[in-house]
């Protein structure tokens, strides 16, 4: 499979967490680069798996600009500025929306935060992207009536119209019974092969179904006699050639790189 991975886009730069005496996170250090494939244009997604408390989510926060890091740095963007609280786009567990708002509206605010879409063609991106994703016969709607499906994907939409490069997924498939997470299995395809160029973080304890949408997994973990959880393992699926298609489940390979991956968690 030919592609290159070019210019970094997000820069982990040994990033720590300590509470009083207890090291949460320990030297955190990775880079996402641009993806570029001959003659196609579309995003990537990388995952960030490993078990339940180990620290994913105080990552989350600090990769978002939520929360600063003890020590160490997360660099963003073409300049490799210092993130900051705004400079992700962020789907939470939840999907929180304005309740007393019609879908429409809420789609509308995030599209007018977007310098790049002008004001006379929010309606048109809106409809694009409800289109997309399933959306059009629910934009007169209220959040409470919604499924927690529709939530999601309307949490999404908004994220995308606010125009950031980066979105962070916290645990996008827990709760979830095989039928949605197949749902939003395809939700993350729809992104990452769309034109946007997105790149997604995906934060989860799910590893088959972030390796079954995934470019690049990043493991964390605690190191045997260390304090504190880093990233103990980083692993290609483009390399591997399990990216980029729905039969993924069917090709052995991708089995045997799962039980390679707990073997690191």
């Amino acid at each position: 499979m030919i592609y290159q991975k070019n210019e970094v886009l997000l820069k982990v730069d040994n990033v720590s967490l300590q509470y009083g005496d207890k090291l949460i996170l320990r030297d955190i250090n990775f880079n996402i680069k641009n993806i570029v494939r001959p003659n196609i244009s579309q995003g990537q997604v990388v995952s960030l798996v490993g078990q339940s408390g180990i620290g994913k989510t105080q990552l989350f926060r600090i990769l978002s600009g939520l929360n600063p890091p003890t020590s160490g740095k997360v660099l963003v963007g073409q300049k490799q500025e210092e993130v900051k609280e705004g400079d992700m786009g962020v789907v939470f567990q939840n999907y929180p929306l304005f309740e007393h708002r019609r879908i429409r509206k809420i789609l509308q605010l995030s599209a007018e935060k977007n310098p790049n879409i002008k004001s006379s063609e929010i309606k048109e991106y809106i409809d694009f992207y409800a289109d997309k994703f399933n959306l059009k016969e629910h934009l007169d709607k209220f959040p409470s009536q919604l499924s927690g499906g529709q939530r999601q994907r309307s949490s999404i939409v908004m994220t995308l119209l606010n125009g950031c490069d980066f979105i962070l997924f916290d645990e996008p498939f827990s709760g979830l019974d095989v039928k949605m997470v197949k749902k939003t299995l395809d939700v993350f395809r729809t992104i990452s092969t769309s034109n946007d160029m997105k790149t997604l973080i995906v934060v989860s304890h799910d590893l088959e179904s972030s390796c079954a949408i995934s470019d690049t997994v990043l493991v964390m973990a605690k190191e045997d006699g260390k304090e504190g959880a880093t990233i103990t393992k980083e692993i290609d699926l483009i390399e591997k050639g399990l990216c980029w298609s729905e039969d993924i489940r069917k090709n052995p390979e991708f089995w045997n790189t799962l039980e390679e991956i707990e073997n690191y968690i």
